[in-house]
């Protein structure tokens, strides 16, 4: 019944967009057309093979016509629905699987005649009342799939600007933790935000510096619904494939590889397509003597980062605990100063020790030694870094983003820290953990649950989905 609707509506059909490869109807002596009800797993890799896109959709429409051949059977193709998506979808929008299910075939049965509602605005007008047309003359329920898309954006930015206005009388923003965060999101097949920059000490790792399963599991459908993840860290490249190798998100298809764009070392460097490194900058060499000299005279751990390599001037628990509870590079002992000086370009520094001593300590004599130099900096209470002056995470990911030709408005960023104030300031939508710094809680559009109760799930399921 839907393709007689479909092909009546073709007949003296106005369209001014639809591709008439498929016109005459009447000459064919029958129609053939399959529908395949799938799962995500098995669309996403039909999407692979006939679209180049590596994730999951909820439907996808695969032609067999071929205009000029004079056969008595029209083979219109194949539509492939993907079940789990639709099981989505209808819990979001209100009715049942069958009616979403029904909308998906309309939607991939007009693909098939030549409707494309990505080919411009006005295909789009056609498309949807084409959509409207056949669902009201067969009695199906729905309002067309991108009717109830556009209802999910409109309810999405209501509850953004209901959330911006939630302001406590001391002038911050409540957190609004979610208590069920998958409950609680609009799952669209279209995710609002392209791309997701994460940070990872605070944000990503929980306070025993791991991904928790369930912050696994959002990324990993993050990921299938074509969400882009970008890692924004103080950490190398190493250290951030390390960790996300004990969940399995390091590799091809994954969060992360050596050939993944990504901002490290606090944006001093960054990797861009198939993971070529874009931009490196490195600390003033005096800072970085001095810094060294004052770590042997009071013998306070010190770090230097150089790309993949961390080198230090002598073994201490702590630096050990980078490597081991971190996951940075073992930490190469250099016998000197100079010698360390002359053999890598140090791109920030690292001093780690209680978070009393780096408060009323360190923080202040190296505020007041590098101003006007160099910039200080804190992702953890018990580490202090020192940057290049003007250096900022934010920069990295301005700077990745107009190589990846993206818009900041397709971009939502989570993170902890003072170093990531730049970074949340900079994109559409910035989330700040319930764990994170004052500061960084003041710069947020939306401040989640803690890194220790699934934050960056909370965030995706309320925010992207």
């Amino acid at each position: 019944m839907a393709m007689k609707e479909a092909f009546d509506g073709l007949k003296g059909s106005n369209s001014k967009t639809r591709d008439p490869a498929i016109d005459d109807v009447g000459t064919f002596e029958k129609v053939e057309l399959s529908v395949l009800l799938c799962t995500d797993d098995f669309i996403r890799k039909l999407n692979k093979e006939w679209r180049d896109e590596d994730h999951a959709t909820d439907v996808i429409s695969m032609t067999q016509h071929t205009p000029g051949f004079q056969l008595p059977i029209l083979m219109l193709g194949d539509i492939a629905i993907s079940v789990d998506m639709a099981a989505r979808q209808a819990e979001e929008r209100g009715h049942s699987l069958l009616d979403e299910i029904r909308i998906l075939m309309v939607r991939g049965l007009l693909h098939l005649l030549g409707y494309d509602d990505e080919k411009s605005e006005e295909a789009k007008i056609e498309t949807e009342k084409e959509e409207y047309i056949i669902l009201r003359n067969l009695g199906w329920k729905g309002k067309g799939l991108m009717q109830s898309t556009h209802d999910s954006f409109e309810n999405f930015n209501l509850s953004n600007q209901l959330e911006k206005q939630n302001v406590n009388s001391s002038g911050t923003k409540d957190p609004g933790v979610s208590t069920n965060p998958k409950k609680e999101s609009l799952r669209s097949n279209r995710p609002k935000f392209k791309y997701l920059f994460c940070d990872l000490d605070g944000t990503l790792l929980n306070s025993k510096s791991r991904i928790t399963p369930g912050t696994a599991e959002a990324l990993r459908e993050a990921i299938s619904r074509g969400v882009k993840i970008v890692i924004a860290t103080g950490k190398t490249r190493p250290a951030a494939i390390s960790a996300l190798e004990l969940v399995d998100l390091a590799g091809e298809g994954g969060v992360i590889s050596k050939f993944s764009p990504g901002v490290f070392l606090q944006g001093l460097l960054v990797y861009g397509k198939q993971g070529l490194e874009i931009y490196n900058r490195n600390l003033d060499p005096d800072i970085c003597k001095e810094a060294f000299l004052y770590s042997l005279e009071h013998q306070v751990p010190l770090l230097g980062f150089s790309q993949d390599r961390t080198v230090t001037l002598f073994d201490h628990p702590s630096i050990d605990a980078l490597h081991t509870v971190y996951f940075e590079p073992k930490a190469e002992v250099m016998p000197s100063v100079e010698h360390l000086l002359s053999s890598v370009n140090v791109q920030k520094l690292l001093f780690y020790d209680t978070a009393e001593n780096v408060h009323s300590i360190l923080r202040p004599h190296w505020s007041l030694a590098t101003a006007g130099r160099a910039r200080v900096v804190q992702a953890l209470p018990e580490m202090l870094e020192i940057l290049p002056s003007g250096a900022s995470k934010g920069d990295g990911v301005h700077m990745l983003l107009d190589h990846l030709g993206a818009n900041v408005d397709e971009v939502m960023a989570i993170g902890d820290g003072e170093n990531d104030v730049e970074m949340l300031n900079l994109v559409r939508w910035g989330v700040a953990m319930a764990n994170g710094s004052d500061k960084v809680k003041s710069v947020a559009d939306a401040i989640v649950t803690s890194n220790d109760e699934d934050g960056v799930a909370d965030a995706i399921y309320r925010y992207v989905f």
